[in-house]
């Protein structure tokens, strides 16, 4: 007869009889355990039945507070920052995270890579616009596009997307904004209409390379994909994109073209020449945004983070232009930065409580080892959730599932088609709404403090729409590509 180990005797156990100092009494067929081993055995399944129940408590309060959060952003019934700030405050609270998954890990906590990145950009733009150049610009675009609103957004939204590619989409409408709002002003216009248009094109332009948004370097890191891979296969339906991105723009933003004549005419005047205030200063930020920009592209050589890059240039700036600091601190949107920070920390709660993880995880078991409906289905759910929750910490959290799946799918060709969905589906769908990606959120800030507010819903109203052609657009290409013509 077989031997068990020690057991616990429970109230219908047989009771036996020891001898006093005896601590195990052996009957046929097994052992029964010391009272000591019993007592923390059940001590051990109470605690465990504990922390279970303790980690649904907190997947509860995680999801609760996010969605609670969520709403006051959308419906603006409170300042998005005092939603944004509060619903961090109370996670940290409640112990659903701690300081140091919120303020130290990398999967869960603020991304002071992105934070940094765009403090030091914001430095950089605050001393170039000491110069006039912006001004410059605005006006050369106007008289080039015959002071015709539409043209001057189609010009716009094209140097966001081809300069989004080249640099990434954050540093881009950093610059783009600026400019727009000059322009605009001129013309006399509305500037929000342009420069929602700018964010959607720099997120679809962005797209392109492995440096043109962030969710494109995780994936990258993750799959061992290169910037070469990135261009052949992102760029040409980037292209395709932002062809059907220009001919939609006149019915996406109709009504927003009506113009004064005079305004363009006293436009269609000006010098952009004499914008310029300040040559020595120009030459200065020139030669400094191209070493930043030379970092940007050249960062896989000499691995180096885009935030050292940026605070290395926003600190040899200050340093040669000669500035005073409260000229370029002003143009640091705080409420943005602090703003980031709460969202980072309230989506990292659900990543440590295993959310996004469970919602990415059911994919690979739906799926069930079929190529073409994990590639459809990992694009959909990437565009969905990444403009619920930010693309960066969806991407983070998606890479390792999307790696297993590919690991049950034979055809390599097939396989890497799931990277290039995830990217997709993350990239354009970081277009859907005001929090989706992080261009949304910088340049939704730059306008609210030119004094022209973005609601939540008058972006998402059009990114929504914007989202939802550029992923119908998508899933052919894929297909065709990666299946029928592989």
């Amino acid at each position: 007869m077989r031997q068990g180990g020690p057991r616990c005797a429970g109230k219908s156990g047989r009771q036996a009889r020891t001898q006093p100092g005896a601590s195990l009494v052996t009957v046929p067929g097994r052992s029964r355990a010391r009272p000591e081993f019993c007592e923390r055995h059940h001590a051990s399944r109470r605690a465990v039945g504990t922390d279970v129940r303790r980690g649904r408590r907190m997947t509860v309060i995680a999801v609760v507070v996010f969605v609670i959060a969520y709403v006051l952003i959308a419906t603006e019934w409170t300042h998005k920052l005092l939603a944004a700030l509060g619903g961090a405050a109370v996670l940290l609270a409640l112990g659903v995270t701690d300081a140091e998954h919120a303020f130290y890990s990398h999967e869960t906590g603020v991304d002071w890579d992105v934070i940094f990145l765009l403090f030091g950009m914001m430095v950089i733009v605050g001393i170039v616009r000491r110069t006039g150049v912006f001004e410059y610009i605005a006006i050369w675009a106007a008289k080039r596009a015959k002071g015709s609103p539409l043209r001057v957004m189609i010009l716009l939204t094209l140097i966001t997307a081809v300069a989004s590619a080249l640099l990434d989409n954050v540093t881009t409408v950093l610059l783009i904004a600026p400019v727009t709002l000059l322009v605009c002003d001129r013309l006399g216009i509305n500037p929000v209409p342009f420069l929602i248009a700018e964010v959607l094109a720099s997120n679809i332009g962005g797209a392109a390379t492995l440096i043109g948004d962030p969710p494109n370097i995780i994936i990258a890191s993750r799959s061992g994909l290169t910037f070469n891979d990135f261009l052949v296969h992102m760029a040409p339906l980037v292209v395709i994109e932002l062809i059907v991105f220009t001919l939609v723009l006149p019915w996406l933003f109709r009504g927003s073209f009506d113009v004064d004549p005079e305004r363009v005419d006293g436009v269609m005047q000006l010098n952009e020449r004499e914008a310029i205030e300040n040559p020595r200063l120009l030459i200065k930020c020139g030669a400094v945004l191209l070493l930043v920009f030379a970092g940007f592209v050249g960062r896989a050589v000499v691995d180096i983070e885009p935030s050292v890059v940026a605070l290395l240039g926003a600190g040899l700036l200050v340093l040669i232009s000669g500035v005073e600091t409260r000229h370029y601190m002003v143009s640091v949107e705080w409420q943005t930065l602090l703003f980031f920070a709460g969202l980072f920390i309230m989506v990292g709660a659900l990543v440590k409580t295993g959310v996004i993880g469970s919602l990415a995880e059911q994919i690979g078991n739906v799926t069930e080892g079929r190529a073409l409906l994990a590639v459809m289905l990992i694009l959909v759910v990437s565009a969905v959730l990444s403009g619920i929750v930010d693309n960066i910490p969806y991407v983070a959290t998606m890479s390792p599932v999307v790696l297993e799946l590919t690991k049950g799918i034979p055809d390599p060709v097939q396989a890497e088609a799931l990277w290039w969905s995830l990217a997709i589906g993350a990239d354009f769908g970081g277009n859907a709404t005001a929090v989706g990606a992080s261009a949304n959120v910088v340049v939704i800030g730059l306008a609210l403090r030119a004094g022209h507010p973005i609601s939540f819903w008058e972006f998402t109203r059009k990114g929504v729409v914007m989202t939802a052609i550029t992923i119908i657009v998508a899933a052919p290409y894929l297909w065709l590509r990666y299946f029928l013509l592989s």
